[in-house]
């Protein structure tokens, strides 16, 4: 069924692992609608045999005779799951194949859905709702694809992805930042860096209004410390380098000071790191914004010693990162982490220092492990290296920030990677709708057992203050703010 003008995609997983499997084949124009076509959503095989026959004779015109782009998903529910629409329950973790044909048919936004056999509820919910959050889509009993007459209307979903992306990122940025970025309650880094966020687009005066209690002490911003307070005290390095108040700079030297024992000698690595991958996001630019702040070279060496203790807690030999020594899997986030960690790390070590040459490798040899996985929609997966693992936002904010400023620094190669930042920016911007919401935001995830427990966490679909913060971050990135 394959060829060089039909495309395989993923839709997701059913608990016991088979791919949903999907095939685009590509219009005679770029703008031309969008018509999906799906069987087998009650496990019947004869739809799904009957979906790839019409796959078959549409790819076989040439395609100046295609007056549309196809999707197909042949076998809708391979292992005859109940399903409901609109999906009930917890994504991925619940109802998951009605979650996935979900929230994948509403991110692809198509203008007409057709439906071969029992449609399980799907046609109601799809011309009823606003699929996904993004906006519904008419459909269509089965009709052979050449009976297609007429115009095909755009649909409210891909009116409202034509929208979305219609926007520059310095409008993106201004939409998140009237939802994210309003609090410090602690000094942890979701909410610092949408404050980070808002300090790029010029509103320094109302963030020095929200972080003036840890600079007056009428808050510790070190009370109850974990790794992510560390990382939360990269706000305090961005304001001081902005502002020249040598307060902030105590302040996020009191956290890089952790690193070392009450004799000044370093520890083992950055304290806190609870062996997770994450630990190179909260312990390695903070130790290296101090550096920078103070010129004490020291804070420079601790950040290459956590970042190799790390390294050797949880790199996999083919160059992606297991999110814990408890198991393997190379959780998303837990790549995004140290991806931009690094970035952020290195955009602050000078190069001259023996530090800078050693992470840069890196951070090279990591950035080009993840290109190999990012998915035909701009996307990297829940789990990274898991096909039809669940596309996931804040990763790919993340991974996509880091490699545009590998790309801006010189650390990667502009021709082999803007491509794919370009591409992960369409995706995050179709994931963002102008009221802060966000779709597929794996929720709060400490140390899991195993792969299935990553693919099981909570996928967001709301407005979420960690998606928010890493959209917001690479929006400004994308922006070029300063």
């Amino acid at each position: 069924m394959h060829s060089a003008l039909l495309f395989a995609l993923a839709v997701g997983l059913t608990p016991s692992g088979t791919v949903i499997e999907a095939v685009s084949v590509p219009g005679a124009r770029d703008s031309a609608p969008t018509v999906l076509l799906i069987g087998g959503l009650d496990g019947d095989r004869a739809s799904a045999a009957l979906v790839e026959r019409e796959v078959r004779r549409f790819e076989s015109l040439p395609r100046r005779r295609r007056r549309f782009h196809l999707l197909a998903v042949p076998l809708a529910n391979p292992e005859k799951a109940r399903l409901v629409f609109p999906p009930e329950g917890t994504a991925y973790r619940d109802n998951p194949e009605s979650h996935y044909l979900w929230r994948w048919t509403g991110a692809y936004a198509p203008d007409l859905v057709l439906i071969a056999g029992p449609d399980a509820g799907l046609a109601a919910a799809l011309s009823g709702h606003a699929v996904a959050g993004i906006g519904s889509i008419p459909e269509r009993p089965f009709a052979p694809l050449g009976k297609l007459a007429g115009p095909i209307p755009e649909s409210d979903a891909r009116r409202e992805i034509r929208r979305r992306l219609a926007r520059t990122p310095r409008q993106v940025a201004e939409q998140l930042a009237g939802y994210y970025g309003h609090d410090l309650a602690e000094a942890v880094y979701i909410p610092a860096v949408a404050l980070i966020g808002r300090l790029r687009l010029g509103e320094t005066a109302d963030v020095e209004r929200i972080a003036a209690p840890y600079l007056d002490g009428s808050r510790d911003s070190l009370a109850k410390a974990t790794s992510s307070h560390l990382a939360g005290h990269l706000l305090f390095a961005e304001l001081a380098e902005r502002t020249g108040n040598p307060e902030y700079t105590a302040l996020a030297r009191k956290a890089a000071d952790l690193a070392f024992t009450p004799s000044g000698e370093m520890r083992e690595a950055m304290p806190l790191h609870n062996e997770m991958s994450d630990a190179v996001f909260m312990g390695c630019p903070i130790l290296a914004r101090t550096g920078r702040l103070t010129g004490d070279a020291r804070y420079y060496e601790m950040a290459l010693r956590t970042f190799r203790f790390m390294r050797g807690l949880c790199l996999r030999p083919d160059g992606l990162y297991r999110h814990s020594p408890l198991t393997d899997a190379a959780w998303g986030r837990g790549n995004a982490f140290p991806a931009l960690g690094l970035a952020l790390a290195l955009g602050a070590l000078p190069p001259s220092h023996p530090a800078f040459a050693e992470m840069r490798d890196a951070f090279q040899r990591h950035a080009a492990a993840l290109a190999r996985y990012q998915d035909e929609d701009g996307m990297w997966r829940e789990v990274i290296d898991r096909p039809g693992a669940w596309p996931e936002f804040s990763a790919t904010a993340m991974i996509a920030t880091a490699m545009l400023r590998g790309v801006r620094a010189g650390w990667l190669d502009e021709f082999a990677y803007q491509p794919r930042i370009d591409a992960a920016w369409r995706a995050v911007s179709t994931r963002t709708a102008p009221d802060g919401r966000l779709l597929d935001v794996c929720e709060s995830t400490g140390k899991q057992k195993t792969e299935g427990d990553y693919l099981r966490r909570a996928a967001i679909l709301d407005r979420d203050p960690r998606g928010g913060a890493m959209a917001l971050l690479f929006a400004t990135e994308m922006a070029g703010l300063p």
